[in-house]
């Protein structure tokens, strides 16, 4: 099975990324972006058969390694 983990900050917190990218496209002509949060996306390559346990899997896996739960939030999708 296939997870993929979304890791984002929290909101709140700052973005120094988001706002580079965000200044980015004004710079280039994209007047109409507002807001922009940057953070990653990890796919893991699962060898569970259960989905269900395949997703405890992988929250435990960004809970205790692929997130700072302190400043970031995240997400998991099986496929």
């Amino acid at each position: 099975m296939k997870a993929t983990v979304t890791v984002m900050l929290k909101s709140g917190v700052l973005d120094p990324q988001g706002k580079a990218i965000g200044q980015a496209l004004h710079s280039l002509g994209f007047a109409g972006v507002g807001e922009v949060r940057a953070g990653k996306v990890i796919e893991l390559e699962l060898s569970e058969t259960d989905p269900a346990r395949a997703k405890a899997q992988a929250e435990d896996m960004a809970r205790k390694l692929l997130a700072n739960t302190v400043i970031e939030s995240f997400k998991v999708e099986i496929t």
